[in-house]
């Protein structure tokens, strides 16, 4: 597998993790460090345009198949393993999911989760689960910024057991009051917490986020 493997999962759905992975893998790059980007499964609404898995490729320079299988990837708005049910196909089973993933032998592998912590990814499992079986240096947490963010950081981390976390204030604004507040909060008590994608790059490459 790569020389380092960080999963990105949400909070929670819609709160912007595609963007944190994708700029993520630009940033990296940037720096002259070889990307790959994982979608192991995805579910879409056909009218909302590029995929999660499209975003990412065109942020690495990978086909779009590459990043997330063409059977892994249903067109219908919920949760891969209820979109499968739906659509009668086939279950999703988790070490399917992993033996597919063809990461390259060096760099780094970014690895999107589906909604928060316990969605559903597949049947048997979540990015939780995910993030178990590929043995991840790091997850990504991100997180929303305003009301609500201290729960959702504070019980979505907590799901990742001791895995090393960095947090990631998504649509974050220095002028409004409640997110500041609810960073310098999130501060005192969490080792890595981010509001800008260059900060977060910085301790990807090198390699110092720890557990805690």
């Amino acid at each position: 597998m790569s020389d380092r493997i960080v999963v990105v999962s949400g909070t929670g759905t819609g709160v912007g993790k595609t963007w944190v992975a994708r700029e993520l893998a630009r940033s990296l790059r940037a720096r002259g460090l070889e990307v790959a980007a994982r979608k192991p499964v995805q579910s879409f609404d056909p009218n909302d345009g590029l995929t999660d898995a499209a975003l990412l490729a065109a942020a690495t320079g990978e086909s779009e198949h590459t990043v997330c299988p063409p059977h892994r990837s249903y067109g219908l708005p919920m949760a891969p393993p209820m979109a499968a049910d739906a659509l009668g196909l086939a279950r999703l089973y988790l070490a399917d999911l992993v033996d597919e993933l063809a990461l390259p032998k060096e760099g780094v592998a970014i690895m999107e989760g589906v909604g928060g912590p316990r969605s559903p990814l597949a049947h048997d499992a979540d990015t939780v689960s995910l993030a178990d079986a590929v043995a991840a240096d790091a997850v990504v947490l991100v997180a929303p910024s305003g009301l609500g963010a201290i729960n959702d950081v504070l019980l979505a981390r907590s799901a990742f057991g001791e895995r090393a976390i960095a947090v990631y204030m998504n649509r974050f604004d220095s002028a409004d009051p409640v997110h500041s507040a609810n960073r310098r909060w999130l501060e005192a008590r969490l080792p890595h917490v981010h509001n800008d994608l260059e900060s977060l790059a910085d301790l990807v490459a090198g390699e110092v986020v720890v557990a805690g």
